[in-house]
């Protein structure tokens, strides 16, 4: 039976540091996912307003090019006809040079084809103005086409400056996330080694004792090393053990560079026996209680409150499943843990 409750401790030695490793992780990828997002939506908004531009820009083009195309029909229409009232007018004006040949000799519809020449000059005439009018309505339809076209293009490129953005943006914040990597990566293994200097220190300050030991990534004080029962107020002999305890975290503070965010989480953990009376109501208050008092107590030596943090669990992390008096007492503990802010 204790072969196998020593398995099962093993096999649970690793598992609440491999939770902390990945629990930091999945936050600084859901960080670079939002800051991802962020620029995408971004992106895509502004990359939205000028495509609708755009869109605008080439109706309005196609409405000119219509246009243009249809006063380019009319101008061929009135060119035709003017080649025609040119035909006429040249017909008309020889019709005329022939009958004033014949008034001369005393014809009496000179006048008549005079009259049919002048009208058909204030025709051509008319005409001309008309095409006139049409080919200057060609001209500035031609300079519009041309001003939407300057802007299609200074759309397009940057609609190009923006795609080109997007890219260097997206390439910045995959070398973003690699340097996050490598950087948190850093900082975790030299956490790591100072975790394992700080805990190596204890045990040869503490000794081989049985009620305090290192279970995976913490260092774990039976209840009874430090309080009495259902009590949070430290015994006389938990003062000695949490003094050597503030030295050793002392030294840490001058080990561990600044730039290193760290944090002692001091929890408190109960057994599932419900508390009946007494001070405390439940075994939430009892737990919590206990973690501030070795807080406040390691802070009276010395400590700097900023390093440190109290959490209570109650019963409900237990690192025994059992329900005999030696699982029950296993599971009342307090533990240090090392870790990251």
């Amino acid at each position: 039976m204790a072969t196998s409750r020593g398995r099962r401790l093993a096999s649970m030695n690793y598992w609440p540091g491999f939770v902390d490793a990945l629990s930091t992780m999945l936050l600084v990828i859901i960080f670079l996912l939002s800051v991802f997002m962020l620029a995408q939506f971004f992106l895509s908004r502004e990359m939205s307003g000028k495509e609708t531009a755009l869109a605008k820009l080439n109706r309005q083009i196609e409405q000119l090019t219509s246009m243009l195309a249809l006063e380019r029909s009319q101008k061929s229409e009135d060119q035709t006809k003017i080649a025609s009232l040119t035909a006429t007018l040249e017909a008309s004006q020889s019709e005329r040079q022939r009958l004033l040949v014949e008034a001369s000799q005393g014809g009496a519809g000179a006048e008549a084809a005079n009259d049919k020449a002048i009208a058909a000059t204030s025709a051509f005439e008319a005409q001309q103005q008309i095409s006139a009018r049409a080919l200057a309505q060609v001209d500035i339809l031609n300079e519009q086409i041309g001003a939407l076209r300057k802007q299609l293009a200074a759309i397009q490129e940057a609609l190009d400056a923006s795609q080109a953005s997007e890219k260097q943006s997206r390439e910045k914040i995959a070398d973003l996330g690699q340097r996050l990597n490598v950087a948190l990566a850093q900082k975790v293994q030299e956490l790591a080694r100072y975790r394992s200097d700080f805990f190596g220190r204890l045990r040869q300050i503490l000794g081989q004792r049985p009620d305090i030991r290192v279970v995976g990534d913490r260092f774990v004080f039976q209840s009874s090393v430090l309080f009495e029962s259902d009590k949070a107020d430290i015994s006389p002999a938990g003062r000695q053990s949490l003094d050597v305890l503030a030295a050793a975290i002392i030294d840490l503070e001058r080990e561990i560079p600044p730039d290193i965010p760290w944090i002692l989480r001091v929890d408190g953990h109960t057994d599932v026996k419900a508390i009946t009376g007494g001070q405390f109501k439940s075994n939430w208050e009892l737990s919590a209680a206990r973690a501030i008092s070795v807080v406040q107590y390691l802070i009276g030596k010395g400590i700097e409150p900023t390093k440190l943090a109290a959490a209570g669990f109650g019963e409900f992390q237990p690192i025994d499943t059992g329900t005999d008096e030696e699982a029950l007492a296993r599971n009342r503990r307090i533990e240090l843990k090392l870790t990251e802010r």
